[in-house]
């Protein structure tokens, strides 16, 4: 995104939370606030030039008041020559790309024009980044010519989803002895979201699925101009023999037969983010694996033809994406998964009560991957599956080490109509849809 020219010796607006914004200015005048501009050399010499004139009064020395002199005018006259210097410099920022998944590298291209009618000095350019994200970068730029241009990059990377702030890029001008640098920041940010990891899913049959796949087709009513079982008024173009002469005789008109055409499969993806239901944090837990499953089944979904919904244990759910769009979709789930933390919720009811309104079987192909049940939540999710065509749930929780029998809440969510497979940090994604897949082709789905 373009920053925007560089105020004070720039052109422009400053981020108004910098030192030296123009608020600052006003408040203590352009000369002031040059001269605080002054680095350690500057303020040595002038330190230097007014003790040599000092001592060359008291002293009686005119050959030491000279070199005094000569010493505390400098950096006055390099504070004088930048404050006066007009210089308009514009930047910008692009990411590349703009969104990037965890553990993954991302570039951020820099991009300085001088557009005044002078020669630049030198400049030192700093970006401001998250620590998360890694060190702070800074180049230094030589004379920039006018109208010429400098291009800079650095990466980012991120073992964190979520979306990180970068900017406002800060622009430093120095004199030639290095005795002043005034800084200057633009005013615009730019946000790296930074997405769960995804892994390509193998092509199973599903319930639920598109046309051509699965058992799982519903009809619906086309758009006008479309097929469907609803005799409308005839058209120009209309084939005549779809005239529905019975209905053409009960309206006084033509009227045309519209058959049934099939409804693209829905799938709902739904998130247990309850923090009681996860042990352990940071990205190698339980909660990421769930999180970074999710968005997978998310797109594989998408690529095959679903429109999909995103659900959470709180109820919370983007709005259902189909494949007009298909990009725009992923984009949208993965922005909402890459924010999206721990609920305090301690029942996953806000979930089953947004899907109430539907009729049973209504939802089609259902996935939840989640945390530690007690048969509370199984039979929550028991009476889910009942709105859904198919239910496919992956348990993230730890089994204790010589258990031999399944945990009550497992046999409750299996009694309810679910297929439940294990999941978790370590265990391959891929494989397990896989094995839902071949349990479905034996007829075993549950």
């Amino acid at each position: 995104m373009p920053a925007g020219p560089v105020p004070g010796p720039y052109a422009g607006r400053t981020d108004d939370r910098q030192p030296d914004s123009p608020q600052a200015e006003r408040s203590r005048g352009p000369l002031r606030t040059a001269l605080s501009g002054l680095t350690t050399r500057g303020r040595s010499f002038l330190a230097a030039g007014v003790a040599a004139a000092v001592c060359a009064y008291l002293l009686g020395q005119p050959e030491l008041l000279r070199v005094g002199l000569l010493l505390a005018a400098l950096p006055v006259v390099c504070v004088l020559v930048l404050h006066r210097t007009r210089h308009r410099v514009a930047g910008s920022r692009r990411l590349s790309p703009a969104r990037v998944p965890a553990r993954a590298e991302a570039r951020v291209h820099l991009r300085i024009d001088n557009i005044s009618r002078l020669h630049t000095g030198l400049l030192m350019l700093q970006d401001r980044v998250p620590y998360v994200l890694g060190p702070r970068p800074r180049f230094v730029l030589d004379r920039v010519e006018p109208g010429g241009r400098r291009e800079v990059s650095y990466k980012v990377r991120s073992d964190l989803r979520g979306q990180y702030p970068l900017g406002p890029l800060q622009l430093r001008l120095t004199d030639p002895f290095g005795m002043c640098e005034l800084t200057r920041a633009f005013s615009t940010h730019d946000t790296l979201t930074v997405v769960p990891p995804t892994e390509p899913l193998p092509a199973v049959r599903l319930t639920g699925d598109a046309s051509g796949y699965g058992e799982g087709r519903q009809r619906s009513l086309a758009h006008a101009g479309d097929d469907d079982i609803i005799p409308r008024g005839y058209r120009h173009g209309d084939d005549l023999r779809r005239v529905h002469w019975r209905s053409t005789a009960r309206y006084g008109q033509l009227m045309v037969r519209r058959e049934e055409q099939p409804q693209q499969a829905r799938a709902i993806v739904l998130l247990d983010a309850r923090r009681s239901a996860y042990l352990g944090s940071g990205p190698d837990s339980a909660f990421e694996w769930a999180v970074s499953a999710a968005a997978s089944v998310c797109l594989h979904l998408l690529e095959r033809g679903y429109a999909v919904r995103l659900l959470t244990d709180a109820g919370s759910a983007t709005p259902e994406g189909s494949t007009g769009d298909s990009s725009d979709t992923a984009g949208m789930l993965l922005d909402a998964l890459a924010v999206l933390d721990h609920s305090q919720s301690s029942s996953l009811a806000p979930a089953y009560d947004a899907l109430r309104g539907g009729t049973p079987g209504s939802e089609g192909l259902l996935v939840a991957f989640l945390g530690e049940l007690d048969e509370e939540q199984a039979l929550t999710l028991a009476r889910m599956r009942q709105r859904t065509t198919r239910a496919l749930a992956f348990t993230t929780a730890p089994s204790e080490q010589g258990q031999t029998a399944e945990p009550p809440a497992l046999q409750a969510l299996r009694a309810g109509g679910w297929q439940v497979l294990p999941g978790g940090a370590g265990l391959s994604l891929p494989g397990l849809w896989q094995e839902a897949g071949r349990s479905t082709a034996e007829g075993v789905g549950r």
